[in-house]
Order: C-alpha cells, then structure tokens, then sequence
C-alpha cells in the first residue's frame, strides 16, 4: 500500500469516528492479517505502513499511532467484542490518540488513567486505579479465586506477580469479559508481560516512594535479531516503609525473551523472583467484645522487632502463541508458581478494650509453602464470513497444587499494655510441631463458541468438565480426600440497539479457590477447600462520542460464606450473594482532561442456619454497600509536558463483627498529583510526584470479626523516569 493511500485511510477513519461510526481495527504483523473483522468499514495495514504511520506527519497531529496490543484488546473488546487474548502480535494502527510508539515503549508514558478503558480496574507500572482489583471484584477476590491469567492463559498463581515481569494488568468483568473463552463468576485478572520491542530501550526509575522508601526500578528492552528476537530484563531494589511502621528489603528480578520463528508465532519465555528480607509482621487488633477499635498512631511500630520474616515470590514459565493458517489458533503455556515465607510470625493484640488496654500474643511459624504447576492448552477455529465470524475453542487445563503450611509454636503471651505502646522482649526459642501437607490434582476439559455479527452482536457459550481432587495429610491424622466432578456452564451475548448503544447479559458457573486461613483465625494458613460459585450479569455500554462511554451493569453472585465462627476458626459459615449495580464512565471530556469514574452499589446477604440461630448477621464482613471512586487527569497544551490528576474515593459504612452489632463509620480520601514530561537531550524523561491520602483520613481495616488492621495515611512519592 502506498503511503498516500496509507494517509487517506487514516483520514477517511478519522472522518468516520467524528461522525460517530463504530471503527474495528486490526493487528498486523509482516503485513499478515491477525484477525478483524472481514467485509467491514476496516482497513487492512500491512507491516510496511506502520512505518509510515510512524514517520508521517500524522502523528504529529494526532491522527495516527501505532500502541500496544494490550490497549487495542480492551477497545476491541468493547467495539467488536473479539478476544482480547487473541490478540497478542504485532502492532496495531489507531485514529485518534496522541501516544506516539515510541513513548509507549518506555515507562515515561505511564499512566493508569489515559490507558484505562473503563472504571472495572487498570495496572500501569506503579498505578493502580478503578474499582476493582486483583484484590477485589464485586467483593471477592479473583486471585484468591484462582482466576488468573497471563497474555489470555491460565496460570494457578500462587506468588505475586512482580511489576518487572509484567507492565500492567486488567479486570474483565461484565462486557469486559466477553470474548474471553471460559469466564468466572469472580472476574478474571489478565497480566500483561513486558514483551520485548524492536527498539532498544532501557527505562530507570528512581525516587523515594511512600514514607520516604528509596526505590530503584530498571527495565530494559534488548533486541537481538530485529524482528525475530528479543529480550526484556528488569531489576529493582527497594526497602520498603509501611503504615504501621516496619519496614522490609525486597529484590526484583525477571527476564522475558520472545522469540518470533516464523510469521504468526511467538515463544514467550519468562523467569521472575523477588526476594524479601525483615518484613515485620503487621498488628492484628482484637476487640475484647462488639466495640468500636481505638486510635493507634499510624507509623509507630509495637510489635517485637524480632518478628522480622524472609520470603520468595517466584513465577516462571513458557507461553506459546501461532496462527497454523487464517483459520487455526494455537496457544498455550505451561507455568510454576511459589510462594515461601522461610519464618512467619503473626502479632495479636487481643482482649482490646475501648481504653486500649490490650495483650500481646506472638504466634510463629516454620516454613510456609505453596506453589503450583499449571498451564492450558487451547486450540481455535475461526470460520468467517462476509459480516460474521464464528469460533470454537478447545481447551484442556491442569494444575498441580501442593502446600505445606501449620506447625505453630506455642503462643508467647505477654503482659498487658496500652495499645501503641511498645515492650520489646528477647526472642525465644520456638519449638514447631509437624506441618500439615495438601495436595490438590484438577484438569478440565471445555469446548467454547463465540459467535460475532457485524454491529448486530455476539453469542458466547461454553461448557467445562472439571475433575478436582484435594488431600489433607495432617500430622497423626489418617490422610482425608475429598473430590468433585462439576460441570461448568457459561454463556452470554451482546446486541447493537444502535451503532452506539449496546446491551449485554450473561450467566457463569465455577469451581473457585477460597484461599488460606488468616492470620488471626486458629486454623492459620490453613489452605481451604475449592467451592461451587455462579454469577449472572447484565448491562449496557453507550457511547456518548468516540472518545467518551459509558457502562452500567447489574450483577448476582454468589457462593459460599467462610468467616470465623465462635470457636475462632475460619470456616463456611453459610452462603453469600452479592446483588448490585456498577456504572463507569471513562474517556476525554475535553481536549485536556481524561477522566475515570466508577461507583457500585452493593447489596451484600449472608444466609443459612447461623444466619436464623442470630449467630451470624445477614450482611458479610467488610463489605461496603456503597462505593465510589473517579480519577481526572488534567493536561492543559499551555503547559507543555506539565499535567495534573486527581483522585477521590467513598466508602460508606461496613459491618465489624460477626453479628453486625457494630459498624465502620464511612470515609473518603484524597490524592494529588503531577507529572512532568520533558527530555534530556534526546532522551524521554518524567518528574512524577504523587501525595495520597492528601486529608490524612484515619479508618480501620476489617480482617475478621472483632479483628482490625492499620491503613495508610497521608503518604508522598517523588520519583524520576528516564527512557535511555
């Protein structure tokens, strides 16, 4: 294609997105088609002419730019609804944007609020914004659930996943989760790896991070064989300060090289650790009744300094991507994961009063073990039409779980106190018990359709036959083995209403991971049993104008409630639903200004006998009925690479104790920041700085019944990146 022709597609593109029409673009690699949508407004760009998109006089007006895939899945998804994790090589041409390739493949151009697509949940670098996390979404929590992936495959993730193997990560969830091959009812988390480019780049950054925690980050992107081979490596090094006052050392490490054989496949490669060194154990505060916590000064450590732990967060692994023909997919990969704390101690201040008076009791562990090996292997089939598409996947997944956890030493309790006050004693000599060892085997077979109709919908329909086994082999105890054998449906579908309004509904079933233990229950660490899960959704997405939307959604999930009982152990207590509204509007509102707002309402309901004994309230721990949170990124042109953005979020109140007898007040929070983008030579640079918590709001944690934790208060980073 000639670079004039090239030109006026992108205008011709540009014309048609001011006017309103829905634009579908397509991934390119060596000039070879990646999917799309054939028969539709959609021009096809060959590799040659993402070159010419870059050295064009169009970027410079902002009608063209070549970004990464992983921002072109999440647009894709919400236009088109195709895969996000098919879409996974190459480049991609877009109108309308202002993010040259170049800055996009450093780190100076981070920045969580113009990457997001919608409020559900975005990771760029060192940010994170939305409503939801890997933490939590709809009030669970996906990674706990076990409902992890990394570029579109499945990883049974048990160590955190280090920001130098991945720059960012999304939630789907709702429409956002459509065209994802066998979703779950708690949401999906899909990490992005930091691929190698063609460009060499080396990114540092360097400042003092929260309280003050001097931080280094090196990210680097070295091309060995242009267009063939590459690598990715990062390092970091930081020591870490925290709210309550302890502080601990941590080293990053990863390697991610991508080997390209062959037109339309890729070998992805990744080894990553991170190594801690004297993290303190945090403050557990048990109330002695239905009582509201004290005050504690944040960042006054009272615990013993002794209580100092050292761990290992490792994932490494292989994924493998290729296009047979135009119509056969593969990918697949296969992964281990581990985590391993060498010492573990948990510090409890129990029987609370309202003066503060309280008891410490220090509980340590030996060694605590979890890791996995795990991966997926799918295959898909893409029929195409002039107006249509149609897909079947198959996928087979497999995980190997082991766990070896308790062993607890006897409690060393020691005299009362007032809460914050410290009273340091030597350390003595623990004597551990035997631990307990879990096992866990399940694979799954599935087979998925998607079916997509030019701006008149999708049909998603899927169906999974799982087979779970668990052994508990505790000490002195005869091994016990439990199992299941579910399957697993899934469907959902979208409808065009109009070229700018679409409507959405889906239903999912799951088998989903609960976990471990907590610190403050008696079975600590205790890794719990797979649970049966099921959600149904439904919403719509508007599209007020090409560059801001809409989304809003009602949701009913539920499962199975685990919660401390009156004996102290964390357990089912009966099940949980949660029914609620979510709302996201995302996108410029004007020339200068990016906004993310999102809020949910939510309406939490614990049922079952403990429920009708009055053991247990009908609303779950921890659980706001009502959340809000909006981030504005202001860039005024007058200011040249000077930006602002903004931050605030609402929480109302939520329940403390078991019986709902007592209530967390609400609380709001502040952050402020600003960002300037210049360059050194030639080389992109950024001055970010950053205060959160800007009112030095004060709220509690909830982390059992009766059981609070510390937070954050008002904190500052300042940092500097260099794109070498």
């Amino acid at each position: 294609m000639a670079k004039k022709s090239f030109a006026r597609s992108l205008i011709d593109a540009e014309r048609q997105a001011r006017r309103g029409v829905p634009r579908y673009f397509d991934v390119v690699r060596d000039g070879r088609r990646q999917g799309g949508l054939p028969g539709s407004r959609e021009r096809w760009i060959p590799a040659g002419s993402v070159r010419s998109c870059r050295t064009s006089r169009l970027v410079a007006v902002g009608l063209c730019t070549v970004i990464p895939p992983a921002t072109l899945a999440a647009q894709v998804a919400g236009q088109a609804g195709e895969t996000p994790s098919s879409r996974t090589h190459g480049a991609v041409v877009q109108t309308d944007t202002k993010t040259s390739l170049a800055e996009r493949r450093g780190r100076t151009a981070d920045n969580a609020v113009t990457a997001a697509q919608d409020a559900f949940g975005t990771s760029v670098g060192n940010e994170s914004i939305g409503l939801y996390s890997a933490k939590k979404v709809r009030g669970f929590s996906p990674v706990v659930a076990g409902n992890v992936r990394i570029e579109g495959v499945y990883i049974d993730r048990q160590g955190s996943i280090s920001n130098r193997l991945v720059e960012g990560s999304t939630v789907r969830v709702g429409l956002t989760a459509l065209g994802y091959p066998f979703p779950a009812p708690t949401g999906i988390v899909d990490y992005r790896l930091r691929k190698p480019s063609n460009e060499k780049v080396l990114s540092v950054v360097a400042g003092l991070f929260a309280y003050g925690a001097p931080t280094l980050q090196i990210d680097g992107q070295i091309p060995v064989i242009d267009g063939t081979l590459g690598v990715s490596v990062g390092a970091s090094i930081a020591n870490e300060e925290y709210y309550d006052g302890s502080n601990a050392r941590y080293i990053n490490v990863a390697i991610i090289p991508r080997w390209q054989p062959a037109e339309g496949i890729e070998i992805v490669p990744f080894f990553s650790a991170a190594w801690g060194a004297g993290e303190k154990a945090s403050p557990l505060i048990q109330m002695v009744g239905n009582i509201l916590p004290p005050h504690v000064r944040r960042r006054n450590y009272f615990g013993q300094k002794w209580t100092g732990k050292d761990s290992l967060n490792a994932n490494h692994g292989l994924i493998a991507k290729a296009n047979i023909d135009r119509d056969w997919t593969i990918a697949g990969g296969v992964f281990h994961s581990e985590f391993t704390s060498y010492q573990n101690f948990a510090e409890l201040f129990t029987n609370t009063d309202s003066n503060g008076l309280t008891y410490e009791q220090v509980v340590a562990d030996p060694k605590q073990q979890y890791s996995s090996i795990s991966g997926e292997l799918r295959a898909t089939r893409s029929i195409r039409g002039a107006r249509h598409r149609h897909l079947i996947h198959v996928s087979i997944r497999a995980r190997s779980f082991d766990s070896r956890y308790g062993g607890s030493a006897s409690p060393l309790n020691l005299e009362p106190r007032q809460l914050g006050v410290r009273a340091p004693v030597p350390r003595p000599l623990f004597v551990f018990g035997e631990r307990t060892h879990d096992t866990v085997n399940q694979n799954s077979v599935g087979v998925a359709y998607e079916g997509r109709w030019l701006e008149v919908g999708e049909l998603n329909i899927g169906i999974q036959h799982v087979q779970y086994r668990k052994t508990v082999a505790q000490p002195f105890t005869a091994e016990a083995t439990t199992r299941d054998r579910p399957w697993l449906l899934d469907a959902a579908g979208s409808f065009f209403l109009s070229p700018r309004l679409v409507v959405y509904a889906g239903y999912t079933r799951g088998l989903e991971e609960s976990g471990i233990a907590p610190n403050n229950a008696i079975n600590r660490n205790e890794a719990l049993p797979a649970i049966r899960t099921r959600q149904s959704d439904a919403g719509i997405r508007w599209t007020l104008n090409p560059r801001l939307k809409i989304v809003a959604g009602v949701f009913d999930v539920r499962k199975p409630y685990f919660s401390t009982d009156v004996k102290n152990v964390y357990t089912t207590l009966g099940d949980v639903r949660h029914r609620g509204i979510e709302m996201s509007a995302s996108g410029k509102i004007s020339n200068s200004i990016n906004m993310v707002i999102g809020s949910v309402i939510l309406r939490p309901e614990v049922t079952g006998d403990a429920v009708n004994r009055g053991v247990v309230g009908k609303v779950p721990l921890n659980q706001p009925s009502k959340t809000f949170r909006a981030n504005l990124d202001w860039h005024p042109q007058q200011l040249g690479g000077l930006s602002f953005d903004l931050a605030a979020a609402n929480f109302s109140k939520r329940a403390g104790s078991r019986d709902n007898s007592v209530w967390l007040p609400a609380y709001s929070s502040f952050d402020f920041g600003a960002r300037y983008q210049f360059k050194m030579d030639r080389t992109p640079a950024m001055v970010r700085f950053l205060m959160s918590n800007v009112a030095d709001t004060y709220f509690y944690d909830i982390l059992g019944s009766n059981t609070y934790g510390l937070t954050d208060g008002r904190r500052m980073t300042l940092s500097i990146t260099a794109d070498l």
